[in-house]
């Protein structure tokens, strides 16, 4: 039995390459953890750990290495379920410390990202109806237009390879903090710069972008540290829930803002809220469960149990050669590309869409466009729960990747050739709700694909694709706009991005791994 025990230097290392707070004379990450505030845990919590966590945690590390790795994820869910330990984000510990149930704490660091994310969505959405009587005050072209809504990714391709970088070196938490805060300004001054001249408002929602493009990295990262590898997809889905219902905030509350108070209105609005997430944001979330003050002992050891990714040691970051010379990159690369092109055509235009195809007024547009991000923000969640539910029932993860790929480039490439042909905007409304939900679906695969291929360079490979990805929303953008002038109607440009969602499933199904690249 003991020759089974992992050496306590191989068990530190198996996911988190010595932790500069974990004393290297000491066997048990869990015993040693430190607080966000640099000192360690009172004596009742550290023999709490002893007495309990070293005997479990030692069992299950002995069980499972007797396994190939490909069966680790099953190995741990039958152990630890019998070792009582409850598998449900939304449920912690019982029995601890005076008995009872508590919110497990990776819930709320999920459910704070998912509030920022909400935010986040809800910040650029704002201008997209803004723009309409903007549009209308200032005599812009259906061109510019495209050219003032693309603004916002000039910056945001810059900062994406950046903040994936810093991600990787300093944690999700600082760095989506820094972002959330500079892009709350931005949003706050956003009124200012349109009053004041047309290059003001592009300087400023250049900077928006800028700061905005730290968040999915961020996000990706902090949550892959904070679940087990079967709960991860469905915290992206939580998580990526919030993204998606900050379209239908600021898709709803914009017009009746603008209309009440101004077109200043909705700006304050979210921009505030931006600052009082950052007071809870900064005193309540940690990087790492190990670093946690509020984290009980059984879910920091379903945490660290359900870490199957090898050794990450932090470094220089691999030559951009290395990780361009790798086909399962370039399908991360490519499906980041079609879901940004087809991503931003439907939020920068569904408005204006309405508006001009079904001659609809604001306000009806507003809801019209609203709908479908609504339903997208619930199938995400549905996508990353069935993600983990193939996985632990033995589907491979590369498996999994393809059939959550696959669902979201086929299904909106249908249902945007079948917008062609909708007759009203109820039905209209109809097909784009049907492709924004099983695009979502994207989630479960490219997206959660980077931290499989590339833990330990994670945030720099989301930054790379990104980067790529953003370089495409500034074409289909401004592109949208020029040939809406040139051809009089949305359909060519709706045909051309569904032949891009085709060939991109292809390209996915052909290279796409969930095996560890680099």
């Amino acid at each position: 039995m003991m020759a089974c025990v992992t050496p306590p230097k191989l068990r530190l290392q198996s996911t988190y390459s010595n932790p500069p707070h974990l004393p290297k004379f000491h066997s048990n990450p869990i015993i040693n953890r430190k607080s966000h505030l640099g000192g360690f845990k009172s004596k009742k919590w550290r023999n709490l750990l002893w007495a309990d966590g070293e005997n479990q945690y030692m069992r299950k590390e002995s069980c499972c290495v007797k396994n190939d790795i490909k069966h680790q994820r099953g190995c741990e869910a039958v152990k630890c379920a019998a070792e009582g330990i409850d598998r449900c984000m939304f449920v912690g510990s019982r029995g601890e410390e005076g008995g009872g149930s508590m919110v497990a704490e990776r819930f709320m660091v999920v459910a704070l990202m998912a509030g920022i994310m909400c935010l986040c969505n809800a910040d650029r959405v704002v201008m997209s109806v803004a723009i309409v009587p903007l549009a209308a005050k200032h005599g812009w072209s259906s061109s510019f237009l495209g050219i003032v809504q693309s603004s916002f990714l000039w910056g945001y391709i810059f900062s994406s390879v950046i903040g994936g970088a810093l991600v990787d070196k300093y944690g999700g938490k600082r760095v989506i903090a820094w972002g959330a805060a500079l892009w709350s300004l931005a949003t706050l001054l956003t009124p200012w710069a349109a009053n004041h001249s047309t290059g003001s408002l592009l300087a400023v929602r250049a900077f928006f972008g800028l700061a905005e493009g730290v968040a999915l990295p961020s996000m990706n990262t902090l949550l892959s540290r904070w679940f087990p590898s079967q709960e991860r997809a469905s915290a992206v889905g939580i998580a990526m829930g919030g993204f998606h219902l900050g379209n239908v905030v600021g898709l709803i509350l914009t017009p009746l803002l603008m209309s009440s108070i101004g077109i200043s209105g909705p700006f304050v609005l979210f921009s505030s809220l931006g600052f009082l997430w950052l007071m809870t944001w900064s005193y309540r979330v940690t990087n790492d469960p190990l670093e946690s003050n509020s984290i009980s002992k059984s879910e920091l050891r379903l945490i660290l149990a359900g870490k199957s990714d090898c050794q990450v040691v932090k470094g220089k970051l691999p030559p951009l050669r290395l990780l361009l010379s790798k086909l399962p990159t370039w399908a991360i690369i490519f499906a980041n590309i079609t879901n940004n092109w087809g991503y931003f055509v439907l939020l920068s235009w569904m408005p204006v869409y309405f508006q001009t195809v079904f001659n609809v007024n604001l306000k009806q547009a507003a809801w019209f466009s609203a709908i479908p991000w609504g339903t997208m923000a619930i199938s995400g969640y549905i996508a990353g729960a069935t993600s983990d539910y193939l996985i632990k029932s033995g589907y491979s993860i590369t498996t999994a990747r393809k059939i959550m790929q696959s669902i979201g480039f086929i299904g909106p490439g249908v249902a945007l050739l079948c917008l062609n042909y909708a007759g009203s905007p109820a039905v209209a409304s109809i097909f784009i709700t049907v492709a924004l939900s099983l695009s979502s679906f994207s989630q479960a695969g490219f997206l959660l694909n980077m931290q499989d291929i590339a833990p330990q360079y994670a945030g720099f490979v989301h930054g790379i694709s990104n980067s790529a990805g953003t370089l495409a929303a500034i074409i289909s953008t401004i592109g949208t706009g020029f040939f809406v002038q040139w051809l009089g109607s949305f359909q060519a440009f709706l045909a051309l991005t569904s032949c891009l969602y085709f060939i991109a499933t292809v390209f996915w199904n052909l290279y796409a791994t969930g095996e560890r690249v680099f």
